[in-house]
């Protein structure tokens, strides 16, 4: 079997990633229950969480942009960028599942600076709220600092989907 079968009941085969099969639930619920940091948290903390966050700390013209920045995680997990790095083939992947994303949801082929800068000020946002290795040098965030717009509350999964979804019905439906 070269593909897998979602929430939704939707197949998505790695090798030939179609737009088509791109559902805003699956994301949705997968998202909602992956851990981010690869679970190396104090307490369950979501990608979709993690999602929200960043579209309400973004321009609105990149809010939807942002809500769905790592939605190709929901198809392919969230792996720990220093691993991402270690495998071609992996980013490969996950360039695909973006694309087609991109394709469903109207957005940008090419991912807007915006919303690397946003995830940063998330992360350093979610490092102090969550506080992830106290005292030590995170060289990519040297000149980033977390935001006071919000604090990282982490959410249940359940909590974390409808945020998600809720979200996305805001940022679609005007």
């Amino acid at each position: 079997m070269k593909f897998i079968a979602t929430f939704t009941g939707q197949h998505i085969d790695y090798s030939d990633v179609r737009p088509e099969h791109i559902v805003i639930e699956d994301i949705a619920v997968a998202l909602s229950h992956l851990c981010r940091f690869a679970g190396h948290v104090p307490e369950f903390y979501s990608v979709a969480q993690h999602a929200v966050l960043c579209s309400q700390l973004t321009p609105s013209e990149f809010a939807l942009e942002a809500l769905l920045h790592d939605a190709a995680e929901a198809y392919c997990l969230d792996l720990p960028s220093p691993l991402k790095h270690l495998l071609p083939e992996y980013k490969e992947i996950e360039a695909r599942l973006d694309n087609a994303i991109r394709q469903r949801f109207h957005l940008p082929l090419t991912p807007s600076k915006v919303i690397k800068q946003v995830d940063l000020i998330m992360l350093a946002t979610e490092r102090r709220d969550l506080n992830l290795d106290p005292g030590n040098d995170w060289p990519m965030l040297d000149g980033i600092s977390p935001t006071t717009q919000l604090a990282v509350n982490p959410l249940m999964p359940r909590q974390a989907r409808a945020l998600f979804l809720s979200r996305f019905q805001a940022l679609t439906t005007g």
